[in-house]
């Protein structure tokens, strides 16, 4: 969506809305109807009140004044008050109540959303947008329906209401109090008509100003490091303004409903006592019509602002549920074939991985990231996978693991296609060993064996030394009790080596190491080595590194050009056809030099 374009389709936007919404409609009706209810009381009672007021005006000018008429008509007026006060607190309740569960329930489906939604799209995405649409944009609409749905309803009534009430009581004051008020409907098209792109615009500028935020705190180390902090606040200042400039402009619009209400509220007053003085004096109408009829001047002109108050949050609204609904509405992950889906079992894996003729690219005007790959990996092979950066290396792997749909070709395991798999069974097969570290709040014990169940204390403290982990746990506070999370003062060697000992505790047939010691330094990655080595035995593994000197060992290394292999062979092999890899491995040594 644009910048200052308006929504796509007002009208679709809101009906999506009253469909979604209609699993409360049993409760949206109650509430609507004790608005209406609270309405039509509101529009009787100057009716009572111009009964009231004759009823004191008659006692003044006679001998006696009749109290128990007065007290008994004040009782009417009271109740009738106090009854439409209860209607519209329960109505609000209601649809508090309505609010809250529904903005609860459209970020419970955009969180299982998340979930379905193919890693591409977070591609194109930034998650600062993304999350704008979880927080703001559900907020818009929950604040909507709390403030504006049922106040729009009680609006419409007391402004029909007092029209016809109007009539019904003098016509000729009707259309003088009508007539006053016809510039407010004016006033309000006028804004309408030109406030609705300001409102768009200012909910996509707050998800870019939120896209910039949450990239630099994510990123804040590295602005610090390249003193980038003038960069990045030059930028959020840009954004800030934007967002600024289409508040404000959305604001004024909508701030002169109010004073152009009041004006045309004023003037109805004037117009109406001029008007009914007159009548008065030629005993056409009574005191008290004058009376009911300023307060029917003000139920006939305060709902001509609520509704622009209430159309001008609609208008937000369906601002808001386009960009809530576009990101609902999103294409998922292919619907995996149920009738032909076969089960792997760990125990029956050998582990036997055949790529044929594979061909992917990441959008249909994109150009192939892989081209006919094709390659075997046999049970127990340790299959290395180098290349320049860009070479397709890391998507190769997300193909293997279900990420991405190929868009031709073929991926066995065992004989099997990885179409006829779950991508649960698949991901249950592999165990990764990611370049990025991930911890969170917890004890090491609990982050070592995230998701898993029955892993005795033994096997972690087995697995901890292994990896060279020990020593560290040992000094914490309570060891592997101790509380650590992603922000504490864990150096980045210190998290690959916990998440590469997580990668340990799974006893999957596969493994995917990508760039796994990229972050250790020298003497850890013999550490590391010596553990990749144990992990690695009787387990077909995939190792992507750039460098090569820690994959000498491979059974297979795979070399990779702009998507495509240019060379298969183990080190030797290779480095006897002083081809490509022999450039890439030479190349290391020749920089360190």
């Amino acid at each position: 969506m644009a910048v200052g374009e308006k929504a796509k389709d007002f009208k679709s936007a809101i009906k999506r809305l009253v469909k979604e919404l209609n699993i409360f409609k049993i409760l949206i009706i109650i509430a609507l109807i004790l608005a209406i209810l609270s309405a039509i009381l509101s529009i009787i009672a100057p009716d009572i009140l111009s009964q009231l007021t004759d009823k004191i005006s008659e006692g003044i000018m006679s001998p006696f004044m009749d109290m128990d008429g007065i007290k008994k008509i004040t009782f009417y007026l009271i109740l009738i008050y106090a009854c439409s006060a209860l209607f519209n607190y329960i109505q609000a309740i209601c649809m508090t109540s309505v609010a809250n569960k529904f903005a609860q329930k459209l970020r419970g489906r955009i969180s299982t959303k998340i979930n379905k939604l193919p890693l591409i799209y977070f591609d194109r995405h930034q998650s600062g947008d993304i999350l704008s649409r979880v927080t703001n944009d559900v907020d818009t609409i929950a604040q909507s329906m709390n403030q504006s749905l049922g106040m729009l309803v009680s609006s419409i009534t007391l402004f029909l209401g007092s029209i016809i009430m109007m009539f019904y009581t003098n016509w000729v004051m009707a259309v003088t109090a009508i007539s006053s008020s016809l510039i407010g409907f004016i006033g309000m098209a006028a804004i309408l008509k030109n406030s609705q792109k300001y409102f768009v615009a200012r909910q996509v500028e707050l998800g870019n100003l939120n896209s910039h935020i949450e990239e630099i705190y994510s990123g804040l180390n590295v602005v610090k490091v390249y003193n980038g902090k003038k960069q990045a606040n030059k930028e959020f200042d840009i954004l800030n303004e934007k967002v600024k400039e289409a508040n404000r402009k959305s604001q004024f619009l909508s701030g002169l409903m109010q004073p152009i209400m009041a004006f045309i509220g004023n003037f109805g007053y004037v117009a109406v006592c001029v008007v009914g003085a007159i009548l008065t004096m030629n005993n056409i109408t009574s005191f008290g019509v004058i009376i009911a009829f300023i307060t029917y001047v003000r139920l006939f002109t305060n709902p001509l602002s609520q509704i622009a108050q209430a159309a001008t949050s609609l208008q937000s609204t369906a601002a808001a549920s386009e960009r809530v609904f576009e990101f609902i509405d999103e294409e998922e992950m292919k619907e995996e074939n149920k009738q032909v889906s076969k089960i792997l079992n760990k125990e029956d894996v050998k582990g036997k991985i055949e790529f044929d003729n594979i061909v992917f690219q990441y959008d249909d005007n994109d150009k192939p990231t892989i081209k006919n790959f094709t390659a075997v990996a046999e049970p127990g092979q340790k299959v290395a996978i180098v290349g320049p950066t860009g070479a397709g290396k890391t998507t190769m792997v997300n193909l293997l693991m279900k990420f991405y749909d190929i868009n031709s070709g073929d991926i066995k395991i065992d004989g099997v296609s990885i179409k006829e798999l779950t991508r649960e069974n698949v991901h249950s097969l592999f165990t990764m060993v990611l370049q990025d570290t991930w911890l969170f709040e917890g004890t090491i014990k609990e982050n070592i064996i995230y998701n898993r169940k029955n892993i005795s204390d033994e096997k972690i403290e087995k697995v901890c030394k292994e990896v060279g982990l020990d020593h560290f746990i040992k000094t914490l506070p309570h060891g592997y009790n101790s509380k650590i999370s992603d922000n504490d003062s864990v150096s980045a060697g210190q998290r690959q080596l916990l998440t590469i000992a997580r990668g340990m505790i799974e006893d999957s047939p596969f493994l995917i190491l990508d760039e796994a010691t990229s972050n250790v330094d020298t003497r850890t990655e013999e550490l590391v080595q010596k553990a990749m080595d144990i992990l690695t035995e009787e387990k077909t593994s995939f190792i992507i590194a750039h460098r090569l000197s820690t994959i000498k060992n491979a059974d297979l290394i795979l070399v990779m050009k702009e998507g495509n292999i240019v060379e298969q062979g183990n080190h030797e092999e290779l480095m006897k056809k002083n081809g490509h890899y022999a450039e890439l491995y030479n190349s290391q040594f020749d920089e360190i030099e």
